[in-house]
C-alpha cells in the first residue's frame, strides 16, 4: 500500500448552493447562532455529518467570512468537523493561517460547545471570540458523540490566551436539534473502541 499523499474537503452541495443566499452580515448574536443551528439541523438531515454548524464573522460588523458543517461522513474524515471547516475556509478565503493578522477582529459562531480536537484549532486559529449556544453535557447526552476530554477551566484557558467566550443564546434551540438527531437514529461515529 502506498501512503496517501494528500486529501481534501469541501462544503456539502446543498451548503455551496446556499451560499449566495446568506446574509453578508449577522449584526446580532442571536442572528449568528441562529444561522449555526439552522445549518446544523439541515446538515445532519443531509447526512453529511454530525448536527454541528460554525461560522466565522468579523466580530464588530458581523460580516461573514465563512461557514462550516460536519462533513465526516461526506468526506469519511474523522478531522472535519464543522469549527475546523469553517476555520480553514476563513483560512483560505483571507489567506492567512493566522485570523488575527492585520488586526482582524473574528469570532467563531458554533451550536455548542467545541470538542477536545476543536478547542485546539479554535485555539490556534487567531480568533479572538468564541460565541457559543451553551457548553452542558446535553450535547452528549443526547446524540450519543464522545466530545473527549476538555480542560476543567476551559473557558478560563481561551480567556487567558486572549479569546473572549460568549455563550446562551440560542441554546434550546442547539439542544432540540441534538435531541431530533438522538432519537432519528442517524450515525453516531464514536471511533472504534
Amino acid at each position: 500500500m502506498t501512503p496517501a499523499t494528500e486529501f481534501s474537503a469541501s462544503l456539502p452541495p446543498w451548503l455551496r448552493d446556499e451560499l449566495d443566499a446568506l446574509p453578508d452580515r449577522l449584526a446580532s448574536a442571536e442572528d449568528r447562532v441562529a444561522l449555526v443551528n439552522r445549518l446544523a439541523d439541515r446538515n445532519w438531515h443531509a447526512g453529511n455529518g454530525g448536527p454541528f454548524a460554525a461560522a466565522v464573522v468579523e466580530r464588530d460588523t458581523g460580516a461573514l467570512v465563512s461557514v462550516g458543517v460536519n462533513v465526516v461522513l461526506q468526506e469519511g474524515l474523522s478531522g472535519l468537523h464543522a469549527e475546523v471547516m469553517a476555520l480553514s475556509l476563513a483560512q483560505v478565503g483571507l489567506g492567512d493561517w493566522d485570523l488575527a493578522a492585520g488586526g482582524r477582529d473574528l469570532e467563531l459562531v458554533v451550536n455548542w460547545r467545541p470538542c477536545a480536537m476543536c478547542y485546539g484549532a479554535t485555539i490556534w486559529s487567531g480568533v479572538r471570540s468564541l460565541r457559543i449556544a451553551g457548553a452542558g453535557p446535553e450535547c452528549e447526552d443526547l446524540t450519543g458523540f464522545d466530545e473527549g476530554p476538555m480542560p476543567a477551566d476551559w473557558r478560563g484557558e481561551l480567556v487567558r490566551r486572549g479569546i473572549e467566550v460568549h455563550e446562551g443564546v440560542g441554546r434550546d434551540e442547539a439542544i432540540a436539534v441534538f435531541a431530533e438527531y438522538g432519537a432519528s437514529g442517524a450515525t453516531v461515529y464514536n471511533a472504534s473502541r
